[in-house]
């Protein structure tokens, strides 16, 4: 949390045109709808808790299952568990997708912080407190962590650092993607 996924997931979609897809913002849209899913969301997101995994699985089915164009998709926030890399895996071979990369963002936990606080300032995020940050970073070392290894294990994990200017940062993603 706090890396800067949701902005370089923003720049490099429109670059690369290719639809942007984050279960952060999707799940935000639902609880100011008040859907029902809306509802679920709030009641792990406002406590720095993960939504479960197979309703993150399902609105990522529904979405990607959507009209997608030939040139791809860029996720954002998501997987951020074992059990949600699993079930998309599942999903890509069910509709003849692959995953052509992972990347990893890096950064020192105290700016991370640091940087999250300063955003919670004017976001009106309801999980942007200290306490709440504290544990969405405690949340990210026990379930998020492993995702580096799994990819890794893939061979399609791409770690960059998430420290710098954001075009600094773009470029050093598009030199590694493309």
């Amino acid at each position: 949390p706090g890396v800067g996924k949701g902005t370089q997931a923003k720049i490099l979609s429109k670059m690369l045109n290719v639809r942007h897809l984050s279960t952060g913002e999707i799940l935000r849209d639902e609880i100011k709808k008040n859907t029902k899913i809306g509802k679920i969301a709030k009641s792990f997101i406002d406590y720095g808790n993960l939504v479960p995994d197979d309703l993150i699985l399902n609105i990522i089915s529904e979405e990607i299952s959507a009209q997608i164009s030939n040139k791809g998709y860029l996720l954002d926030g998501f997987p951020r568990t074992i059990p949600q890399a699993t079930g998309f895996d599942n999903l890509l071979n069910k509709i003849n997708h692959n995953l052509n990369a992972a990347i990893n963002l890096t950064a020192n936990e105290d700016e991370l912080i640091k940087r999250i606080l300063e955003r919670g300032k004017f976001s009106g995020r309801s999980d942007e407190s200290v306490n709440i940050v504290r544990k969405r970073q405690k949340i990210y070392w026990a379930q998020t962590a492993p995702l580096i290894k799994y990819y890794k294990g893939k061979n399609i994990l791409k770690n960059i650092d998430g420290i710098g200017k954001v075009e600094e940062i773009t470029k050093n993603i598009l030199e590694i993607i493309c």
